[in-house]
C-alpha cells in the first residue's frame, strides 16, 4: 500500500505542476524527478520550515558538481549502505518501482537490467553463441568474435529475462492469489508492469543504435504475446478452465522468441541481410528443442505452474496426450530433416555435432535429433501431485 500511496502522491503533484504550467511535456522522467523533489521539500525534517529548506537548496545546489554526485554514488554502493531505507526516502517513484529486487526492467522510459537477470541469461547466451554463430560464418572460439557483439546481445537477453521473471511471478501467483490482501496487491502491481508496454524502452534503445527493424519489433512483440498466452493457459490449468489447442500450439511456437531476437540482432550488428532459410531451419530446431525440454522438465513445470506442452496436451487429450504429441513431433521432425538437407553440407555437419554436444552436456535423453523421445508418466491430477511432493519435502 505504501508504494501505491507514493505513486498516487507523485501523480497528484504532476497534475498540479501541469495546472501551474511548470510540467515538462517532453519528458515524463523529468516530471517524476521534479515531483519527487517537491515531495521531499514538503516532508517534515526536524525544525526546518519550508523557507529554511528553500534557502538551503538555493545555497548548496550550485555546489552539487558532477564529481560530487559521482562520489556520492560510489559511497552509497558500499555494502554497509542501508539501501532499502534510502530507497523509501529518495528513489524516484517510477511506474515499475514495485519492490521486485533485481527484476526491475526500466525506470522512466530508460532500459535497465539487473545482475540477477544477467546471470540467468548467461546460459542462453552461451548456447546462442555456440549454436548460432556458425550460421554467420563466425568462430565462437575466437574471443574477439564474441566480445565484439556481446554488450548488445547480453543486454537484450538480460532485459527479456527480467520481464520473463515478472511473468513467472504472475503465473506462479495462481496458487497464492487471494490468500491475503498484500498478496493480491502484489500480484496486481506485477500484472500492471508486464502489461504496460515494458518492451518499449528496449525498442527505443535498439532504435537509437540503428539496430531496429520491423522484423525485430515483430519478434519482440511476439514475446509479449507469449507471456500473455502463458498467463492465460497456466491460469486455466490452475482454475480447471478451458484450454484451447490453438493457443497451445501458438505458445510453443513463440516460446523461443528470444533466440530469434538475438539472431536478427546479430544480422543487424554485422550489417548482413537475413538468411530466411537459416531462420526457418533454426526456428524448427528451436521448436523441437522446446518440446524436448518440456518433456524433460515436465514434473518441475507442473509444480511451478509453468507452460509445458505435455501439461496442456494432458488437459486436452487426457490419456491420449502422448499419441497426439508424438504425431505433432513427427511432423516437426520431417520439416527439420527437409530443411537440414537444404543447408550447406559443411554447416549441416557442424550443426549436428553441436546438437550432439548440447545433448550430452544437458543430460537430456529426449533432445532432438540424437536422443530418443522419452515420454514421462502423465500427471492427471496436478493438485494431488503437488500435495504429495510437498508432503515428502516436509517429512
Amino acid at each position: 500500500m505504501d508504494e501505491l500511496r507514493k505513486l498516487e502522491q507523485v501523480q497528484k503533484l504532476i497534475t498540479l505542476m501541469e495546472s501551474r504550467g511548470i510540467a515538462i511535456t517532453s519528458s515524463s522522467s523529468s516530471n517524476q524527478f521534479i515531483a519527487n523533489f517537491l515531495l521531499l521539500l514538503v516532508q517534515p525534517c526536524g525544525e526546518l520550515d519550508f523557507d529554511a529548506k528553500f534557502d538551503l537548496v538555493s545555497e548548496y545546489m550550485p555546489k552539487f558538481s558532477e564529481e560530487l554526485l559521482g562520489d556520492v554514488s560510489f559511497l552509497l554502493s558500499d555494502g554497509d549502505y542501508r539501501e532499502k531505507e534510502m530507497e523509501n526516502i529518495l528513489q524516484p517513484y517510477c511506474d515499475n518501482n514495485l519492490d521486485f529486487g533485481s527484476s526491475q526492467n526500466y525506470c522512466g522510459g530508460m532500459a535497465m537490467v539487473g545482475l540477477d537477470a544477467m546471470q540467468r541469461a548467461n546460459s542462453t547466451l552461451e548456447d546462442f553463441f555456440r549454436s548460432y554463430f556458425m550460421f554467420h560464418g563466425m568462430d565462437v572460439n575466437k574471443p574477439q568474435s564474441v566480445f565484439k557483439y556481446l554488450p548488445i546481445l547480453s543486454f537484450t537477453e538480460s532485459y527479456i529475462y527480467q520481464l520473463d521473471t515478472l511473468n513467472e511471478k504472475i503465473v506462479l501467483g495462481g496458487f497464492t492469489f487471494g490468500e491475503s490482501q498484500e498478496a493480491n496487491e502484489r500480484s496486481t502491481r506485477i500484472l500492471s508492469v508486464i502489461k504496460s508496454d515494458p518492451l518499449q524502452p528496449l525498442i527505443n534503445l535498439l532504435k537509437s543504435h540503428g539496430l531496429l527493424t520491423d522484423r525485430l519489433v515483430h519478434e519482440l512483440r511476439s514475446g509479449e504475446e507469449y507471456w500473455a498466452l502463458e498467463r492465460g493457459l497456466c491460469g486455466a490449468l490452475a482454475s480447471k478452465g478451458k484450454v484451447s489447442i490453438e493457443d497451445v500450439m501458438r505458445t510453443i511456437h513463440l516460446k523461443s522468441f528470444d533466440y530469434r531476437v538475438l539472431n536478427l540482432l546479430l544480422y543487424q550488428l554485422r550489417g548482413e541481410k537475413v538468411n530466411d532459410l537459416h531462420m526457418e531451419f533454426l526456428s524448427t530446431s528451436e521448436l523441437l528443442v522446446e518440446i524436448a525440454d518440456d518433456l524433460f522438465d515436465y514434473e518441475d513445470d507442473v509444480l511451478e505452474n509453468n507452460f509445458n506442452i505435455l501439461r496442456m496436451f494432458v488437459r486436452i487429450y487426457g490419456a491420449s496426450a502422448p499419441t497426439a504429441l508424438a504425431k505433432y513431433v513427427s511432423e516437426a521432425e520431417e520439416k527439420y530433416e527437409r530443411l537440414l538437407k537444404a543447408l550447406d553440407p559443411h554447416l549441416s555437419s557442424f550443426y549436428q555435432r553441436r546438437c550432439e554436444e548440447a545433448t550430452k552436456e544437458g543430460g537430456k535423453v529426449s533432445a532432438h535429433p540424437f536422443g530418443s523421445w522419452s515420454m514421462p508418466p502423465l500427471i492427471r491430477d496436478e493438485e494431488s501431485f503437488r500435495a504429495s511432493v510437498m508432503s515428502n519435502i516436509q517429512t
